[in-house]
């Protein structure tokens, strides 16, 4: 480059540089603080000059800040959900600094989420419309939920979905995302039983990879049966994962952030809000993501794309429409899953723990990267309608489309130090479609408070499966191994295991391909009576029609497992506040239920095929819920007992099935968050579960699940942020979890020498996992460094499968807020 042409760009650089700095001088401020009436410090509250799109929210202690603002005449708006509105007439002039206070009250009418804590817990629970699909109070409510804020994940440089459930009290990773359509998405133990992230928003919003952090407001897990309200497709016997994503707001503003870390991470996120017209009735908010990373071993990669758009608009005061979307394109090749084979038990391996696998576990075993790629496209739509002052409509409409293509590694265990080499093909997709009604409303009768619910759904699944497998054999094709290796010592084939001699087996495999779909007519009632001020009884029905149109093949021209069946589901709760709006107690039953359908069934010795009724669940629970100190201090302390009855379970016959199976789970959760002084925040969770199979098959009979996973778990995270000094907004934070062994082997076994019974397992030990993060959060930026693992600890999770966990990782994120 010519040193004129330099000095010529260098020059001109100087002189917009200059003429920016004049021009800004000219310009005035406006700073100031935001009080709640309790004196404490509203952060996160908007801060506009009406009119305009010109604004600021507050930082952790209230104060807000406008810069280059042109002289005139302005009206300042304050405005936090769930506080009323403040305005105020203002002339600036020029290069003037103005300073202005307000102080905002707290609207108790407004049931809706509070954003704004004010100096105050921000790990706390958050109110919720979607728990029980109308506006109460956690206090208020006999159901059990946790919540993980945006101010948690933030702290800690969530970049996921499953890294932020580590904060729930009692949920359990038992397997990570594959991204395969049909169960692609992660699965956890919840209360003793598998369950799903299955919903957004309270409606169905399924992913078949893991979700993406960026568009994330909070996460709600929602503990026990949840059928009543939620349905039996979406939920489980534990509970459900409910994702609440951003929502546009009437100014323009967002953050922009990198992060890049261990193992080639690099992210870029987005978030970008503005207000579309002058009366701020249409919002616009974009949230995108960026993301690529290798994983620990020596082959594994993930690169994905992220895209969140979503709009409201006020059409008038009585009626608000908004649709949102969620676009993701994932590459992602599938980390080494280790199975113990069906027809092996630990003695015949000779491995009891998964501490006993003498392998180097930074090796994948495959020669190059087998990727998988993942699509999904959901879109939502919302219309909210006042009908009158008591009276609301809400109508949502849902559709889900995901596609998987790509193939899958895993491997089998034999003994010796040597397994298997194991692959197959998918190729499926499935679509979703759900329509949902509701009516809430307010009433007195008999002199007390009625808040009642009223509402239907219609759920709709299409799902188109393919799988190719390296077996022609339809009988032997999970046992058609690549080859088999020794995963202690040097393997000269080592890298002969990949996509290029695996697609060249797939041609003589066999190939299975099968069209399922099913629909769910459902109807359901909730009434919450206010009994006194302080005694609180609820009850909720509903009514599922389930219609399944069974599994077509193709290639056999024959369809099986069609079948319609009807179930209902009740709940009933009780509360009553021993401290109003402070302390208390609650009690709740809780139904569940899974359909069965038709099933070859052993009927008194002889093979039939019968339709089996619905498997019930049933919770009973109690406990006390606590928010006290200007909300400083949030607790809940529970106890249950879920009875699953009429299991399906194998028959004496061979391939036939009897439904008389038993299933207890009982437990203790108890969940703390605090803010004990200003900047000091912390949350607690601990979690025991007892989860016994009884009249059950006898390879299994009192033994605890593989599907439960730990009996103890324990989570924390306790972060301190600089209040006072020139170093305010410097804050340090550290956490981790605690697991008990966990089984994904527990079986009794005849002793082929001995021929007595003997209880035999495979387990993954306890661990205990650290992380650490330090942040120095102002107005405008956010800078963060993160150490996961801290410790280096080796540590695996599963159920059937042995999952390594990542080593200690370091990521550091800059973040641009406007």
């Amino acid at each position: 480059m010519k040193p004129n042409f330099i000095i010529s760009l260098l020059s001109l650089f100087f002189v917009l540089l200059s003429s920016t700095t004049a021009w800004a001088q000219e310009k005035a401020v406006i700073k100031g603080q935001i009080s709640l009436s309790n004196n404490d410090a509203a952060d996160n509250v908007s801060v506009v000059l009406k009119g305009t799109k010109i604004g600021t929210v507050t930082d952790s202690q209230g104060f807000y800040e406008i810069k280059n603002i042109t002289p005139g005449n302005y009206t300042i708006r304050i405005s936090a959900v769930g506080h009323t509105t403040k305005e105020e007439n203002i002339t600036v002039n020029e290069g003037e600094s103005l300073t202005r206070n307000f102080i905002i009250i707290n609207n108790s009418e407004q049931l809706e989420e509070i954003f704004v804590k004010g100096n105050a817990n921000k790990y706390t629970k958050s109110e919720s419309s979607y728990v029980s699909k109308m506006s109460i109070k956690n206090l208020e409510n006999s159901q059990v939920y946790s919540v993980v804020t945006k101010d948690l994940m933030k702290d800690q440089l969530v970049v996921n979905q499953d890294e932020a459930l580590k904060n729930v009290p009692g949920l359990y990773q038992l397997w990570a995302s594959t991204g395969r359509v049909g169960d692609g998405g992660s699965f956890f133990a919840s209360r003793g039983f598998i369950t799903q992230s299955l919903l957004r928003n309270g409606i169905a919003g399924k992913i078949t990879n893991n979700v993406d952090a960026s568009n994330l407001e909070r996460l709600e897990s929602i503990k026990g049966p949840s059928a009543t309200l939620f349905g039996s497709l979406l939920t489980s016997y534990g509970g459900l994962i409910n994702r609440v994503t951003k929502k546009p707001y009437d100014r323009f503003g967002g953050e922009i952030s990198y992060q890049s870390g261990s193992y080639g991470l690099n992210r870029l996120t987005a978030d970008v809000n503005t207000s579309l017209n002058d009366d701020d009735t249409a919002l616009l908010r974009i949230n995108a993501a960026y993301n690529n990373a290798n994983t620990f071993q020596d082959y594994g990669h993930t690169r994905s794309y992220f895209f969140a758009p979503s709009f409201s608009y006020k059409v008038n005061d009585k009626l608000t429409i908004s649709i949102d979307a969620e676009l993701s394109n994932v590459d992602a090749s599938s980390m080494s899953l280790i199975y113990i084979p069906f027809d092996a038990t630990p003695s015949s391996l000779g491995l009891y723990d998964a501490k006993d696998i003498k392998m180097n576990w930074k090796r994948s075993f495959t020669g190059d990267e087998f990727m998988m790629n993942t699509k999904t496209s959901n879109i939502f739509a919302q219309a909210n309608y006042e009908m009158s002052d008591k009276w609301k409509s809400q109508t949502v409409l849902s559709t889900s489309s995901n596609q998987s293509v790509g193939p899958q590694t895993w491997f089998y265990l034999s003994g010796n130090n040597q397994m298997s080499r194991n692959a197959w093909n998918i190729n499926g997709r499935d679509n979703i479609i759900e329509f949902q009604q509701n009516f809430n409303g307010e009433f007195e009768l008999f002199g007390m408070k009625h808040r009642t619910l009223a509402g239907g759904d219609i759920y709709r699944l299409e799902s188109k499966s393919g799988f190719g497998y390296l077996s022609g054999d339809i009988n032997n094709i999970f046992k058609s191994d690549y080859d088999v290796v020794d995963y202690s010592a040097s393997n000269a084939n080592y890298y002969n295991f990949n996509p290029k001699n695996v697609d060249a087996l797939f041609v003589n495999g066999y190939q299975y391909k099968a069209i399922t779909s099913l629909t769910t007519y459902s109807a359901y009632a909730a009434d919450v009576i206010n009994v006194t001020d302080k005694l609180i009884v609820s009850a909720a029905l509903r009514f599922d029609h389930f219609q399944n149109d069974g599994t077509f093949n193709p290639a056999a021209n024959t369809k099986t497992g069609n079948y319609s069946q009807n179930a209902l589901s009740p709940k009933f709760g009780l509360v009553y506040q021993i401290v109003k709006d402070q302390v208390s107690i609650f009690g709740n039953y809780q139904n569940s239920f899974k359909n069965v359908g038709f099933t070859m069934a052993d009927v008194g010795g002889t093979a039939q095929l019968k339709a089996f009724d619905p498997e019930k669940a049933n919770q009973f629970e109690g406990g006390v819920k606590i928010n006290a100190f200007s909300n400083k201090v949030s607790a809940t302390f529970s106890y249950y007992n879920i009875e699953v009855k009429d299991i399906v379970r194998a028959g004496v016959l061979a391939n036939t099935n009897i439904q008389d199976g038993n299933q207890t789970s009982k437990g203790f959760e108890a969940e703390i968050t605090a803010n004990p002084i200003s900047g000091l925040n912390f949350i607690f969770g601990y979690a025991f579960n007892n989860s016994k199979l009884n009249n059950a098959n006898a390879n299994v009979n009192g033994l605890r699940p593989e599907t439960a996973g730990p009996e103890n778990l324990i989570n924390y995270w306790i972060s301190y942020s600089l209040q006072t000094s020139k170093f305010k907004g410097l804050g340090i934070g550290f956490g981790g979890n605690y697991a008990d062994k966990t089984f994904i082997y527990n079986k009794n076994v005849v002793n082929a020498t001995t021929n007595a019974t003997e209880n035999q397992t495979f387990t993954l030990p306890s661990y205990a996992v650290v992380n650490a993060a330090i942040y120095y959060d102002q107005p405008k930026y956010r800078l963060s460094i993160k150490v996961n693992n801290l410790t280096d600890e080796l540590y695996f999770n599963g159920y059937t499968t042995i999952n390594v966990q990542a080593p200690r990782t370091f990521m550091g994120s800059v973040a641009y807020k406007f």
